[in-house]
């Protein structure tokens, strides 16, 4: 039987990777796609989104839609990754392609190495990695040192240490693409653009291509059929853990959520968040908020001072109407997050 094609979707914390997954089943030009999602922290909300995309019924959104939760891929691929790809396997006649998500925190390599694996190499291969890039947070020195700074660093001593866990893993990210989606680029000026362009052409391997888009739309076609076999091809991948017995994330990255009855009025609530923002070292924050007198649910993301908004569908009698958040971030207190927002 032919092999599945996998499209492993990466990226930092609030890229925009999720989006372009909602994208791509809103736009799925026939395709039965199964989508398998991977969230760093407890509460779901990545999967909800998808969930919500009204693409697929109730039945498949429950089968197709796979949400891996309590750590990333590249941690959990012998206790979560390989059961829920071996019911996806059995399912291959029902399914054209398979895209997995991985945690803004996730290692792709280590994913792509599973592909090796007896059991699933036989029905699934790495048809290609898609590396989701956030060009106003690179613009903005948010993700990585000032950009002129960085290159004068390198030009002046290549040999200096100027790296921290989150930049070696974003070059590992960059490293393992074979496409690289640069996101909210409608937010720089034409020569802005030019220059996150220029800085990342210079970080990727040759020939790597790099495509600005706008709320995670571009033609599927693009993202899927690179027939790369990546599990085949991992030497030419480097990346800055190719020598570790196991891949362990920074232990002082953590993740906490606030879920309560309260209603929040938008604006209000973004206000706070972002004087949080200032005060905490919070990489990103992604949920749900009730609002007062409205009868959907808001679905909320923010990565740095930037917050996005938008009402995804209807609470549901069934449901409670509460707002959920998920902050992800450096050493972060439950309880101060909450007597922020409280208050």
């Amino acid at each position: 039987m032919h092999k599945i094609p996998v499209t492993v979707i990466t990226g930092f914390l609030g890229a925009g990777k999720t989006t372009l997954v909602r994208h791509l089943l809103q736009n799925n030009q026939g395709r039965r796609i199964a989508v398998l999602v991977n969230e760093f922290g407890e509460v779901g909300i990545d999967g909800e989104i998808l969930r919500s995309c009204q693409v697929c019924d109730e039945e498949e959104s429950s089968s197709n839609i796979v949400e891996l939760t309590n750590g990333c891929l590249c941690c959990t691929v012998q206790e979560e990754f390989y059961p829920t790809m071996q019911e996806l396997l059995k399912r291959r006649e029902k399914i054209d392609c398979i895209l997995i998500e991985t945690s803004g925190l996730a290692l792709p390599k280590p994913l792509i190495q599973a592909f090796r694996w007896h059991e699933i190499r036989n029905g699934a291969t790495v048809d290609g990695v898609i590396t989701v890039v956030d060009g106003a947070a690179i613009a903005d020195g948010t993700l990585v040192s000032d950009l002129e700074a960085l290159t004068a660093q390198r030009q002046a001593d290549e040999s200096l240490e100027h790296e921290t866990p989150i930049e070696e893993l974003f070059e590992d990210q960059l490293a393992c693409a074979d496409l690289v989606l640069l996101t909210k680029a409608d937010l720089l000026d034409q020569a802005t653009l030019t220059k996150v362009q220029t800085w990342l052409h210079q970080e990727l391997p040759q020939g790597v291509k790099i495509i600005p888009i706008k709320q995670g739309v571009i033609e599927p076609n693009l993202l899927l059929g690179f027939n790369a076999a990546v599990e085949d091809n991992l030497d030419s991948r480097p990346s800055h853990h190719d020598h570790e017995a196991e891949h362990e994330h920074d232990e002082e990255i953590n993740s906490v959520q606030l879920i309560c009855e309260e209603e929040f009025e938008p604006k209000a609530l973004t206000k706070k968040l972002q004087q949080l923002v200032q005060e905490q070292e919070i990489y990103r924050i992604k949920g749900f908020v009730n609002v007062a007198n409205k009868p959907m649910r808001l679905v909320l993301q923010g990565v740095g001072n930037r917050f996005d908004s938008f009402y995804d569908r209807l609470w549901t009698q069934e449901e409670p109407r509460q707002t959920r958040l998920v902050f992800i971030g450096r050493e972060l207190d439950q309880i101060s997050i909450k007597q922020a927002l409280l208050n």
